[in-house]
């Protein structure tokens, strides 16, 4: 007797249940840090590979989460080590991410407790090697949403390397300050093609003297006025120095080494002046096109290696060379757990030969301006001094006090610019503080 046809069919498995509210936003947030802390990869991009399926609210808050442990995770991980005895389990570190962005909603963002718990637990029971630790989870969030900040230890948010470099660079005080203000949510700054006090009115944000504009709470950039209209691109005001530091103009032929993703192409590109940006890297190329096609701009798109490309000669070259980034800490907090000492001498090495053959780029009387958004003075300060010593026909050109809207702080001894997380301070914190950034402007006798 045949089976009837229906009775060989196992049954439909269960459909499974909705996500708990938030949920999948914090277990994309735990991935994210994983992935940083494993496999040193950057934040962006594990975050647009992990939020792709969900929608704009778990996007950010995923961000969001990601961010702050990140930014945070000195302390965080000095207090989990009060708290546990016997430290985080060796075979289950996704343990100490889970309480890492748990403590992180609880003691730095407007996230009720119960959520921040309640989520932590549920994702630790997710998975069989932290299922068994569910209980821990729970006790110790709960204990930190009862105690609050006053159980935060007092220690620097970034690795112990980096903080006593900037000691040695700038002092202990100094040091700690510039730990403190990188620990800190950056403001959003923007770079306007003209009326930068028009559409600092217009986007109810702050004009800084340098001629960015300053905003907070800022939302959805693509939905602020004049975005698709190409009226502003995003830009820290640090970032935007350099650029304005040449001087560029109409008539004048410069070039940007380094350029994607663009801000910098299209400062100079404003002015009148004839651009050529250079970069390796295709994918970044790609961006750059797409900023400059929604700004309106053009310059002359150039892939290849600034080390050994073949051109020039201008009357500027501007070069924001790869560097640490340790300056961008507030923005891109997972470059303090990604770099390594060792990084800082290979990326001084690539600096010292793009120099190098940049010099033979500006003609005579021209400019060059090198910077680097980092806080080395190995990629800044010493790396301009190696190159002059190297090269007799380049002078440094001094920048003087109000240039640029550049405050006298910002520049040291040799008139280079050298700004640091704590400069421009402000009564309310939300809008203080600029990356900190080096460059040196030169000049080809």
């Amino acid at each position: 007797m045949k089976d009837a046809p229906h009775s060989s069919r196992r049954p439909k498995a269960p459909a499974p249940a909705p996500d708990t509210p938030g949920l999948a936003a914090r277990r994309a947030a735990a991935d994210a840090v994983d992935t940083v802390l494993e496999k040193g990869r950057p934040l962006e991009e594990s975050l647009e590979r992990l939020t792709r399926d969900l929608d704009e609210r778990d996007r950010a808050l995923t961000r969001m989460i990601a961010a702050t442990a990140l930014r945070r995770l000195g302390s965080l991980r000095a207090l989990l080590r009060t708290l546990l005895e016997r430290g985080v389990p060796d075979k289950a570190r996704r343990v100490e991410t889970l309480l890492v962005i748990g403590a992180a909603q609880i003691l730095f963002m407007d996230v009720p407790d119960h959520a921040a718990v309640g989520t932590s637990v549920a994702l630790a029971g997710e998975n069989p090697g932290t299922a068994g630790f569910k209980g821990l989870v729970n006790a110790v969030l709960r204990r930190i949403a009862r105690e609050g900040r006053a159980v935060l230890p007092d220690v620097p948010d970034q690795p112990t390397w980096m903080v006593e470099g900037w000691a040695g660079a700038y002092g202990g005080e100094a040091a700690e300050a510039i730990s403190r203000a990188l620990a800190a949510e950056a403001p959003l700054d923007v770079t306007a093609k003209e009326d930068a006090a028009g559409w600092a009115e217009k986007l109810g944000g702050r004009l800084l003297p340098t001629g960015s504009i300053r905003l907070v709470d800022a939302g959805n950039v693509t939905a602020l006025p004049g975005f698709a209209e190409g009226a502003w691109w995003v830009q820290d005001a640090a970032a935007a120095l350099p650029a304005r530091l040449l001087h560029a103009g109409e008539g004048q032929r410069v070039a940007d080494l380094c350029a994607a993703p663009g801000g910098k192409t299209a400062q100079l590109a404003v002015t009148g002046a004839e651009v050529v940006a250079l970069d390796r890297s295709a994918p970044r190329l790609r961006r750059l096109r797409q900023n400059l096609t929604r700004l309106g701009l053009t310059a002359d798109i150039v892939e290849a290696d600034a080390t050994n490309w073949r051109g020039g000669p201008f009357d500027g070259v501007l070069i924001d060379a790869p560097c640490s980034a340790t300056g961008t800490i507030r923005r891109h907090p997972d470059v303090a757990w990604t770099k390594v000492p060792a990084d800082i001498a290979s990326l001084a090495d690539l600096q010292s030969r793009i120099l190098a053959h940049a010099a033979r780029l500006v003609k005579p009387g021209g400019r060059l301006v090198y910077s680097t958004c980092s806080l080395e003075p190995e990629e800044g300060e010493r790396q301009v001094e190696a190159f002059l010593a190297r090269h007799t026909d380049f002078v440094r050109e001094p920048v003087t006090p109000g240039e640029c809207g550049i405050a006298p702080e910002w520049i040291n001894a040799a008139g280079e610019v050298r700004t640091l997380p704590t400069h421009l301070p402000d009564a309310d914190a939300r809008f203080a503080g600029l990356d900190g950034f080096f460059a040196a402007r030169l000049r080809r006798k």
